[in-house]
């Protein structure tokens, strides 16, 4: 798979609140829906998931935000930066924000999901697309897929 240059280190905007990877990404992704939008401002959320192992809080102490589902959207208590989310009920990873990577360069969105709800202009690299959530077998498959991909 290449070398992903582990750790890396990344935090919100204003620094208060860091965490480092030790493990490559399982999947990357863009998150096209209306939610990902709202929280991000932006087109789309970028996400990485991180096997739980390998993901650590190295400074300052999370909030829930979001949904404020258990575990959920956390973000920095003092900027509100969205820097990471525990899915409920998956907690053997955790999607982190790749922008929030001190380097973020080699994290492109491999697949992307609720291209249904994608705003008609937005295009992404990404070689995989669903209209929702690929089914929980589909993921499987794709984890190889990228696993097996050749790295830039």
């Amino acid at each position: 798979m290449g070398d992903w240059k582990l750790p890396r280190d990344g935090g919100c905007r204003c620094g208060a609140l860091r965490f480092r990877v030790t493990a490559p990404p399982l999947l990357t992704m863009a998150c096209h829906c209306t939610g990902c939008q709202r929280m991000t401002g932006a087109p789309y959320a970028l996400s990485a998931a991180i096997a739980t192992a390998g993901f650590a809080i190295i400074q300052g102490e999370p909030v829930i935000g979001g949904l404020r589902a258990a575990g959920g959207h956390n973000f920095c208590p003092h900027c509100m930066s969205w820097v990471f989310t525990r899915p409920a009920a998956l907690d053997f990873f955790v999607n982190i924000r790749p922008t929030m990577l001190d380097d973020p360069s080699d994290f492109a969105p491999f697949l992307e999901t609720y291209t249904s709800e994608k705003l008609a202009w937005v295009t992404t690299s990404a070689p995989h697309s669903f209209a929702k959530f690929p089914s929980m077998e589909a993921f499987e498959a794709l984890m190889d897929a990228y696993a097996a991909r050749p790295m830039n």
